[in-house]
């Protein structure tokens, strides 16, 4: 990779291409977990209960076209919205760009593999279940420590 293809260090995320933007994606699927809110502390703890529409070995969603009018509460990330980052993960590219941050080594855009996630550990292949029979209120039997708590602001 040159200099010139980084171009996440040099476009602000809001005049990013819709290809430049998918792109930014590194395919860890941890923003497709069942997330619970602590409502006194405002600290985001995650579960290990994956979005039913979650192929969690490809760690991709399975109808990510059509997702928000399957899933209505599917947060479509946009590039003119960027108060919403914060609740995605530590880990995430969006979030760390919107933050003045760079992209971690593991990342797909600098390792040119969309392997690197999944060797980094950094993706949720083999360490999810499926949302599909677990009542709202069991959801806190699922909370995980793999993945850091963090705060909504």
């Amino acid at each position: 990779m040159t200099e010139s293809d980084a171009f996440w260090e040099r476009i602000p995320l809001r005049e990013l291409s819709d290809e430049q933007w998918e792109s930014l994606c590194d395919g860890c699927a941890r923003c497709c977990l069942h997330k619970l809110q602590d409502e006194d502390t405002e600290l985001i703890h995650y579960t290990n209960l994956a979005c039913k529409l979650l192929d969690s070995e490809k760690c991709q969603c399975t109808r990510y076209p059509e997702r928000q009018k399957l899933i209505p509460d599917c947060v479509v990330l946009s590039r003119s919205d960027n108060d919403t980052l914060s609740w995605l993960p530590e880990t995430c590219a969006y979030r760390l760009l919107d933050e003045g941050k760079t992209l971690p080594n593991w990342h797909p855009l600098i390792t040119g593999s969309k392997e690197s996630v999944h060797e980094a550990g950094i993706s949720v292949r083999g360490r999810v279940l499926s949302e599909e029979g677990v009542h709202d209120d069991d959801f806190q039997d699922f909370v995980i420590d793999w993945i850091p708590v963090t705060r909504y602001e």
